[in-house]
């Protein structure tokens, strides 16, 4: 049973699955895409302070203040606003 439960780890560990790192494209047919705005009214409402919103590797990438008072840039799912990246700028 222990050999049994070593396989699987690796394998899971060799595929990738399980992982908490997302891609940074988000492979979302524009056709699908929410508008920008929709975007960072909902941001907003989280307490962001949005200074600018691009499309980027299929994402919409924010810089703003995030709700902490921290400088942020964050990747979304166009579609979904789906958290995809985040990263807290010096």
């Amino acid at each position: 049973m222990t050999r049994t439960l070593s396989i699987i780890v690796a394998i899971l560990a060799i595929s990738g699955a399980g992982t908490a790192i997302a891609s940074d494209d988000c492979n979302v047919p524009m056709t699908r895409w929410q508008p920008r705005e929709a975007l960072q009214i909902k941001l907003e409402a989280d307490g962001w302070q949005v200074h600018r919103i691009k499309n980027d590797d299929g994402c919409y990438e924010a810089d703003a203040i995030d709700e902490k008072g921290r400088r942020v840039e964050a990747s979304f799912n166009p579609q979904t606003f789906e958290l995809v990246r985040f990263e807290i700028k010096g």
